[in-house]
């Protein structure tokens, strides 16, 4: 596991590139690309890291990620243990700045979608509202000619460039122009991924790296901005927040499953990260 500077595919000097993906997990490799990326869920869950940002998702979960910008979509460990039977159903479209022509974007008259791909360099997740909006446009896009995806995805730039139903994913320009240390993180986002519901300690998390503890704690806090107690809280409630909307699981045992030993703690990390109760966020899906 290594985070890598990806080329789009086989096609490399494609400007437009657009995939439609029926597969039996997603990648599990944290990367980032020269290209922007639209990504549309239209079957999967798991955990969404984009920079700094930690979120579940599901389907219909529709984000667009700048260029440089690391990310991952990882699934439950149950996508890889070869046991699943159901697919993992996503379009993919990648494409360059100058996809409709060079300096389209430098045009006025194309100041919004130019502001929307500037403020991808943070990730930028839109509305369930918004993904229901453009699902039958965005799963249309694979089959069509180069020309009309070229046409459906300004249309579609144009309509997320206007929505207010948005928020950006991480907190803080997290680019990255160099690998340079990238495969360590690689191994802990992986460790942590696998074993967030298990006890880990800062020991355990440095010997993945294979560094000492204080060199870790630098280290993790510069690739990610947070502290790894921080990280590791905010993939526990992120995956917790997914269990309690999936039935009538008590609460108590969702904190368990997530890796807390005690209720206690589980609803101060619940309500700091989520702004509201264990129980309040069960109501209000």
């Amino acid at each position: 596991m290594k985070l890598v500077i990806k080329n789009t595919d086989t096609l490399v000097h494609k400007r437009l590139n657009i995939l439609k993906k029926d597969v039996a997990c997603l990648e599990a490799a944290w990367h980032y690309h020269s290209q922007y990326e639209l990504l549309y869920i239209s079957k999967s869950t798991g955990i969404r890291f984009v920079g700094d940002s930690v979120s579940d998702f599901s389907a219909g979960d529709l984000v667009l990620v700048g260029p440089y910008l690391p990310h991952l979509w990882r699934n439950d460990a149950s996508y890889y243990s070869g046991e699943r039977t159901t697919k993992v159903n996503t379009i993919v479209t990648k494409f360059n700045r100058d996809f409709i022509g060079e300096g389209t974007f430098n045009n006025p008259n194309f100041s919004k979608i130019s502001k929307l791909l500037e403020d991808s360099k943070y990730g930028i997740c839109f509305d369930n509202s918004v993904s229901k909006k453009l699902h039958d446009q965005i799963i249309k896009l694979p089959d069509l000619p180069i020309t009309e995806q070229s046409i459906k995805l300004l249309d579609i730039l144009h309509q997320l460039s206007i929505t207010t139903n948005k928020v950006m994913l991480s907190s803080s320009d997290m680019r990255q122009y160099t690998s340079e240390n990238s495969d360590k993180l690689d191994l802990v986002l992986k460790f942590i991924s696998d074993n967030y519901a298990s006890r880990i300690t800062l020991n355990d998390i440095a010997n993945v790296a294979c560094m000492t503890t204080n060199s870790f704690c630098r280290f993790f806090k510069k690739m990610t901005n947070k502290s790894f107690t921080q990280f590791l809280n905010e993939v526990r409630i992120r995956n917790a927040s997914r269990l309690l909307v999936q039935g009538n699981m008590p609460i108590s045992e969702a904190c368990y499953l997530v890796g807390y030993n005690s209720v206690t703690n589980f609803h101060k990390q619940f309500k700091q990260i989520m702004n509201c109760t264990p129980k309040g966020y069960r109501k209000t899906i």
